[in-house]
Formats: structure tokens, sequence, C-alpha cells
């Protein structure tokens, strides 16, 4: 049986957007059971164990784990050559064959939780991700940011300030894991003190 594991760009996989007075909430159905749902939707035997199920307020992406290769591979270069092209040829099988299905299924959950839906599969170390969404973000950055950014792009790091700007996020994220945790934990603090309200009597 799978158990759906979540993953949340915000607590509780509602959107957010900065507004006057603080955080408000924005006109989003939650995606709290999003896992539990696919739990059920999803056909048996597509994945080993319970795919990761990651939401922010844009998308839901769901990424599983394939059955292992059959077979050995020589720990040559081209043995591991072999490997990876098997294991690309497995997930490319997988991604073909169930086409339809996932479709159809992204279909009812993109109703169900105005998201779109994005999929991919892993087996090992090697994960790749199908038609993901890539959402443009808009900010503004003093001189200081630019030069920043300008300078990934001048050592060939980035292609672009577009470019440069993802690979910071990306790095931030890979190595501020416990607190970006911490954080959205105190968010879903915040959420259940803002639904509770005020219980004192009038004065």
């Amino acid at each position: 049986m799978m158990g759906g594991r979540m993953h949340r760009g915000w607590p509780g996989g509602r959107g957010r957007g900065p507004g006057r007075g603080g955080w408000q909430q924005a006109d989003l159905p939650g995606a709290d059971d999003a896992a539990a749902w696919l739990q059920g939707r999803l056909p048996d035997g597509w994945f080993t164990g319970a795919p990761d199920v990651t939401v922010d307020r844009e998308e839901i992406l769901i990424v599983g784990e394939l059955p292992p290769l059959e077979g050995e591979f020589a720990d040559t270069e081209s043995g591991r050559a072999d490997r990876a092209a098997a294991v690309a040829g497995r997930i490319s099988r997988f991604r073909e064959t169930t086409r339809e299905e996932r479709i159809e299924i992204a279909r009812q959950a993109e109703h169900r939780y105005q998201r779109k839906v994005a999929w991919g599969a892993r087996i090992g170390d090697t994960e790749e991700l199908f038609t993901v969404a890539s959402v443009p973000v808009m900010t503004r950055l003093r001189q200081p940011e630019r030069i920043v950014l300008d300078t990934l792009v001048d050592s060939g790091v980035a292609r672009s300030r577009s470019d440069a700007l993802a690979w910071a996020v990306k790095l931030v994220g890979q190595h501020a894991d416990e607190w970006l945790g911490e954080l959205r934990e105190a968010m879903a603090r915040v959420d259940e003190l803002r639904a509770k309200g005020p219980t004192g009597g009038s004065a």
C-alpha cells in the first residue's frame, strides 16, 4: 500500500502572496490531501513505493521510484555507460506506456486542486522529470544584486540573468533545507492560529 509523502512549497500546499498587512492566502483550494488522493488514484504497480508529491501554488509534482534494472553491469566506463542507457530506456518506456493514463489523472487532479500536474520517474540516483512547469517570477534587484548575477553570467556559470537567479535559488534550497523546514513549520503555526481566531469574550 502506498502512503503519500508530501513536500510543500508553503504549509498545506496553499497559495500565498504578499499583500497589504502581511501574507494573504490566495484563492486556491487546499492541497493537504493531494498525496492521499493520489495514493487512491494511481494504478498499483507503477512505482515500488509511495511517490514523492511536491505542491506549491502553481504545480503538483509527482515523482515515483521504478523497479530496479535486472542483470549486472560491469564496473567499467563501458559498463556504467550501458547502465545509464538502460536506465534512460526504462524511464522512457514508463513515460510512453503510461502517457494516456497520466494525462487523465492529471486532468482530474488539476480540476480538483486548480494546479498543473507534472510527473517524474526515478531509478536509483537517476531522476527524470516530465514537462514540469517553468513559471516566470518578476523581481526588482538593486545594483549589488545585479552585479552578482552578471558575475555568474560573465564567468559562464549561467547563460543569462534569469538562469543565474534560478541557479542561486537552487543553491539556497540545497544548503538551507533545515532553515526552510523550520520556516514552513512556523508558517503552518500561523495558519493554525489564524484559523482559530480570537476566542476571548468581547470587551
